[in-house]
Order: structure tokens, then C-alpha cells, then sequence
């Protein structure tokens, strides 16, 4: 098995790719600076000079806000890049893997969405993924749609690293509490995915580590864990207008996970200590 990892460099890419290099499966990775995936042309050279047998689409402009001021960008790099790594997938015979999201649906109720519930994106952000959804799977049957949320790892640009910059200046910060969802760690997701593409078991997937709670827990978890003296006041969603709307209800269910025989993530709490516990590694906390 050979493997294509598009967004390489982001969140979820760079754990894809550790988590392919300590099993022993060949890959290559590639970011935004060695192939433009809004470019069919460009995609589909690249995909029939590499062959991958499965692509993993780890790549996406995931800048919720901004994409309401800027929804052309959103589309093209969310939704026709999925549509031209699809086609190039099946002009190699690989599987393709899409990672998408919660914001595919409402956040109406309080109930965990199940895979084949309606889908009604409150924002752009999320129309572009309903749309990268529909164009894969319109074309390709060989394809998983793996759906997840409040991605996190150890670097980059996420909650977990905005709430430890936040403590060390704060003594308390508000944060959203009617918004319930289930933080994810990046390599969690991305030993996931490993499981995934080494069987034909295709279709719909949610996957997130186990457990909900709101941003505001989430936060105080992180404090908590860090050995942070920061207090969390929780605030509802109004109180927090953002350019985009947010769902309320993130929960997602893993009833499908059960259904096709793989294991369930970590819980959510255990995930983040093992995340903080690299950062102690690393001495950026103590």
C-alpha cells in the first residue's frame, strides 16, 4: 500500500504522516507549497506520477470566519479540490479518504447526529464540506467520508495552544458553554484513519475521541491538566458573535464505528493529558 497525504504540513496532515512512518507504509506527503489542489490540471499530474493506492485528503481551508468574507476561496479549496482529487483518484484506481465535519449539520437538538442525517450547514465553512461531500461521493464508490471536530494537536493554530497562551496572561477568560461537541486529537484521528484505509469497509465514518462536553469544560480541562490558576466564566453563544454561526449540538455518534467493527477513540480527557504531556516533554509547560 502506497499513500498520498495532501495538507502534509496542517494539523491532521502531519499526524497522518507519523502515524504512517511508524507503522512502515509507504507515503508522500504534500502541502499547498508542492501542489496547488485548486489546479485539476496540477492534481491530477501529480496523483498519476505518484499512484498512490489511497489519498488521504487531509488538506482545507478551515478559517470558519474568514470564509463568510471570502466564500469563492472557501469553495475552491474545500470542495473543488475534493471534486479533482476524486477524479484523479479513480484515473489511478485509488481510494480516497475526505476528511469532513460537524458543521455539516444544524446543531439543532441535543441528540448525536448519526452519518445519514440531514445535512443543513449554518455557514459557509460548512456548505463547502456538504460540497466536497456530495462531489466524491457522486463519483466513487472506493471512498470513506470521515467526519470529525475540534481538531487539536500539540503545535499549530487551535484551541488548546490559544487557551495556554491565554493563561499565562489571564486570571480568568470567557468561553462559550452551549456549544457541546468532542475535542479531537490529531494523531488519535490519524491512527484511526491508518485502521480505515487498511480495509474496503467505505462509506460515512464519524470519529472524534469519546466523551462531550462544551468549549467552556473543555478550557477548564485544559487549566486543569496544565496547572494553570486561570478561571473559566462560561457565556452563551450571543454573548460571542462571530461572522459565522456555530452549531449548539456538535455531538457526533460513533454508532457506526460499533456497526463495522472498529474500536472507538481514546476519551476526550485522556487524549488531552497525553497531548499535554508532549508539551511538558517539550518543557513549553511545566
Amino acid at each position: 500500500m502506497k499513500v498520498l497525504v495532501t495538507g502534509a504540513n496542517g494539523q491532521l496532515g502531519r499526524a497522518m504522516v507519523s502515524a504512517l512512518h511508524r507503522r512502515g507504509i509507504p507515503y508522500t506527503g504534500t502541502d499547498i507549497d508542492t501542489l496547488d489542489l485548486t489546479d485539476e490540471g496540477a492534481v491530477m499530474r501529480f496523483v498519476q506520477a505518484d499512484t498512490p493506492d489511497v489519498i488521504v485528503h487531509c488538506a482545507a481551508y478551515t478559517a470558519v470566519d474568514k470564509a463568510e468574507s471570502e466564500p469563492e476561496l472557501c469553495m475552491r479549496s474545500n470542495a473543488w479540490s475534493s471534486l479533482f482529487l476524486a477524479r484523479a483518484a479513480l484515473a489511478v484506481g485509488a481510494s480516497l479518504v475526505l476528511i469532513s465535519t460537524d458543521y455539516v449539520f444544524d446543531g439543532e437538538g441535543s441528540t448525536p447526529w448519526e452519518v445519514l442525517d440531514e445535512r443543513r450547514p449554518l455557514n459557509v465553512y460548512g456548505l463547502s464540506k456538504l460540497q466536497a461531500e456530495e462531489a466524491v461521493r457522486s463519483l466513487m464508490t472506493r471512498c470513506y467520508v470521515v467526519r470529525t471536530s475540534w481538531l487539536y494537536d500539540a503545535d499549530g493554530h487551535n484551541f488548546l495552544r490559544t487557551m495556554l497562551k491565554l493563561g499565562k496572561s489571564s486570571r480568568d477568560v470567557r468561553v462559550v458553554c452551549d456549544q457541546i461537541g468532542s475535542p479531537t486529537y490529531a494523531p488519535d484521528l490519524a491512527a484511526f484513519l491508518c485502521s480505515l484505509i487498511r480495509t474496503d469497509r467505505y462509506g460515512f465514518y464519524h470519529a472524534t475521541n469519546e466523551g462531550f462536553c462544551s468549549w467552556a469544560e473543555f478550557a477548564q480541562a485544559i487549566f486543569d491538566d496544565a496547572g494553570i490558576h486561570c478561571v473559566v466564566s462560561p457565556i452563551p453563544s450571543v454573548a460571542y458573535p462571530t461572522p459565522a454561526r456555530r452549531p449548539l449540538n456538535s455531538r457526533l455518534s460513533k454508532n457506526c464505528l460499533d456497526e463495522r467493527g472498529f474500536d472507538r477513540l481514546p476519551p476526550w480527557r485522556d487524549a488531552l493529558r497525553r497531548c499535554l504531556m508532549e508539551l511538558r516533554l517539550r518543557r513549553e509547560i511545566l
